[in-house]
C-alpha cells in the first residue's frame, strides 16, 4: 500500500519576513538557506519529488540556479500551508509534505519517519514532528501537548503543560514536518479560520477546531527554525558538523 503512494514535499518560502529580511537566500556555508532545504529533503527516501513554492522570481531564479525545482504562488497567502495547497493543486500526488523553508537543518530520514505514519496507517490525513523541549518564554515556538494515542489536544505559543503547579513540566515543541493527504489538504485550506487559529496564529489549530486528528511522532532534535538573526548564527554553528552536509555540498542534487 505505501509503496503506490506518491509523496511529494512542497517548501514555502517567501522573501519578506519582518523579524529577518530576506532571510530565505541568506548564506549559511556557503548556500542560500533555501537550498539547504530543499537538497537535504532530496536525501529522504520517502520523497519522490521537492519542490519550492514562492511569491518571489529571485527565490525561483535561486533554487534553478542550484537545480531545484520552483512553482511561482500568489502573494497573497497568509500561511505557508496555504501556499502548498495552492502550488499542490496540479501537482499528481497523495501525499503532500510542508517542510518550511527555513528549516535549513531539516534532517531528512525525520522526513521519511513522519511520512510513514500516513502511509501506514490511512485513517491519518495529518501528522506532525515533535521533539523534546526545555526553553522557557518563547512565544515564536510552537508548544504541544498531546493524548495516550500520540494525538495533538493542542497547539501554543505559551508554555503548556501549565508550570504554575508543577515545577518544569516535560513539554514538547512542533517541529515543523507537516505531510497532508492531499485531499485533506485541499479542503481544510477552504474552511473559514477558527477562534482559537486567530488567538494562536497557528493554522493547524482549525483542523482539531473541527474535530480532526493530528497525529504527532516523536523525534530527538536540538534544530531550530531561523526565524531570527540568533537562529541563524546558530544554525551556522551546527551546520559546520551537520552529517548530512558533505551529502550535497559535493553533488548538484
Amino acid at each position: 500500500m505505501s509503496d503506490k503512494q506518491k509523496v511529494v514535499a512542497i517548501l514555502p518560502s517567501r522573501i519578506e519576513s519582518s523579524r529577518l529580511p530576506r532571510k530565505a537566500l541568506l548564506d549559511i556555508c556557503g548556500l542560500p538557506m533555501i537550498v539547504h532545504v530543499f537538497k537535504r529533503c532530496l536525501l529522504a527516501k520517502k520523497l519522490d519529488e521537492v519542490y519550492v513554492a514562492t511569491d518571489s522570481n529571485e527565490i525561483k531564479e535561486v533554487v534553478e540556479k542550484y537545480g531545484g525545482k520552483a512553482i511561482m504562488t500568489s502573494s497573497e497567502h497568509q500561511t505557508g500551508t496555504d501556499r502548498i495547497a495552492e502550488a499542490s493543486n496540479n501537482l499528481d500526488a497523495e501525499i503532500i509534505v510542508n517542510v518550511q523553508g527555513d528549516e535549513a537543518l531539516v534532517n531528512p530520514q525525520y522526513i521519511d519517519k513522519v511520512v510513514n505514519e500516513l502511509q501506514e496507517n490511512p485513517d491519518i490525513n495529518v501528522a506532525i514532528l515533535v521533539n523534546p523541549y526545555f526553553k522557557k518564554n518563547s512565544p515564536s515556538d510552537i508548544k504541544v501537548v498531546l493524548n495516550n494515542n500520540n494525538d495533538v489536544l493542542y497547539l501554543s505559543r505559551s508554555d503548556i503543560p501549565s508550570n504554575s503547579r508543577t515545577k518544569c513540566p516535560s513539554s514538547l515543541k512542533a517541529y515543523h514536518i507537516v505531510p497532508f493527504r492531499k485531499e485533506f489538504l485541499l479542503e481544510f485550506t477552504q474552511w473559514e479560520k477558527g477562534t482559537l487559529e486567530q488567538i494562536e496564529f497557528n493554522e493547524y489549530l482549525r483542523i482539531l477546531e473541527h474535530g480532526h486528528r493530528i497525529r504527532a511522532v516523536h523525534v530527538e532534535s536540538d534544530v531550530v527554525s531561523v526565524d531570527t538573526a540568533d537562529d541563524l548564527e546558530y544554525v551556522r554553528k551546527k551546520m559546520h558538523s551537520d552529517p548530512f552536509l558533505k551529502k550535497y555540498m559535493s553533488t548538484r542534487l
